[in-house]
């Protein structure tokens, strides 16, 4: 019998070591992967298909669907930063959704019109502060026909409206409240587009559970939960009720009317209501996932649909560009907790990208300057 030396006894059992080190090493490793969250689970694709980079729309657009809050403090630099961006991507034409009212609008108006004359548009906004007391209505009208006087080309509602905002009696306000029947009224008569922005996303109202879509949005946006009175159901019906009410008035209905994933529904209201238009802003991924019925749906509806964004991001542009224009498949969404999906392009016809990215607008919201698009 063979006594084994000592310096090969300790090799072999280094050897031996190093290989339960690398065993529980891969054990460890299995189980961290098993306990990875959602957020963290970011897969490679392998697929091996068209790639189209878009850092610039094919023709020059509209972005109804956007918000500087202090727009009337901006200095130049920041002013000649923002057009610099907008030129880069083909932006003609910049709407502020958040011009706010009197002195305030008139500084944002009077500041970026100074820099940049016809590039940017200010929506007038509302304040509910107040709002059933006596003369509310009124002085609320008087100063919106101020505002439009000074400049403004359209007013913008925020959620707040249908959602938060309550009377003396502290009820709430719905959209189709009689008591604001003049405002919408005076914006017909002013033939200025009212863009409207009605509750949230319909998921926000459902248990927070593994079967929600928006499992991920409300786990790192509570507050986006939503009690369930009053209902999404309840709260959209007062929204399109107030364009229903109002056919004098061009309503443009935010975030797709929160119907992007069903655009059978969207498609019925757009035919029952012609003063109804609506908006990309926020919804992209939407249409992105159901590329064959979303381009159906913009064909069929190329005279109702504007583009719009929210969020402004020059590279997020980028995925609307994408989506809009080409055939390219499996391509990711800007926001994981919007869209954990993949986005097909929808490869639109020259004549419905020209409406949404312009043409549209340009007919819906007065004073734009058809120069800046070719002199359509």
């Amino acid at each position: 019998m063979h006594a084994i030396r000592p310096g090969r006894s300790r090799r072999w059992w280094c050897r031996v070591g190093l290989v339960l080190l690398l065993g529980v090493g891969g054990v460890l490793e299995a189980v961290r992967a098993q306990e990875m969250s959602f957020e963290d689970y970011e897969p490679r694709s392998t697929l091996v298909v068209k790639q189209t980079r878009l850092t610039r729309a094919k023709y020059p657009f509209v972005d109804v669907h956007s918000h500087w809050w202090q727009a009337g403090e901006m200095s130049e630099a920041e002013l000649a930063d923002l057009v610099r961006e907008m030129d880069a991507m083909n932006m003609a034409v910049l709407v502020n959704l958040s011009g706010g009212s009197g002195e305030r609008l008139k500084a944002a108006i009077d500041r970026m019109n100074a820099y940049a004359p016809g590039r940017f548009v200010q929506f007038a906004n509302i304040d509910f502060d107040g709002f059933g007391e006596p003369g509310w209505t009124e002085r609320t009208v008087a100063q919106l026909r101020e505002d439009v006087q000074h400049g403004a080309q359209g007013l913008k509602i925020f959620k707040n409206l249908g959602m938060y905002v309550t009377d003396p009696d502290g009820h709430r306000v719905p959209t189709d409240d009689p008591r604001l029947d003049p405002i919408w009224a005076l914006c017909g008569e002013l033939g200025i587009p009212v863009l409207i922005h009605t509750g949230d996303p319909a998921p926000f109202w459902e248990p927070h559970d593994r079967f929600n879509e928006r499992w991920l949005e409300l786990k790192e946006r509570p507050r986006r939960k939503r009690p369930p009175e009053p209902s999404w159901e309840q709260i959209m019906a007062e929204h399109w009720n107030v364009i229903r009410k109002h056919p004098g008035t061009r309503f443009i209905s935010a975030h797709l009317s929160w119907l992007g994933n069903d655009l059978g529904r969207l498609g019925t209201l757009l035919d029952e209501l012609p003063n109804m238009y609506t908006e990309l802003g926020a919804v992209l991924a939407e249409l992105g996932r159901q590329p064959r019925t979303a381009r159906a749906f913009l064909i069929r509806y190329q005279d109702r649909v504007l583009m719009g964004k929210d969020a402004y991001e020059p590279s997020e542009y980028h995925v609307y560009f994408r989506t809009l224009e080409t055939d390219d498949e499996y391509f990711d969404y800007y926001r994981k907790r919007h869209a954990f999906w993949k986005l097909y392009g929808l490869d639109l016809p020259d004549e419905v990208l020209r409406k949404i990215y312009y043409e549209n607008a340009l007919r819906i919201i007065p004073g734009l300057d058809a120069s800046l698009f070719g002199g359509s």
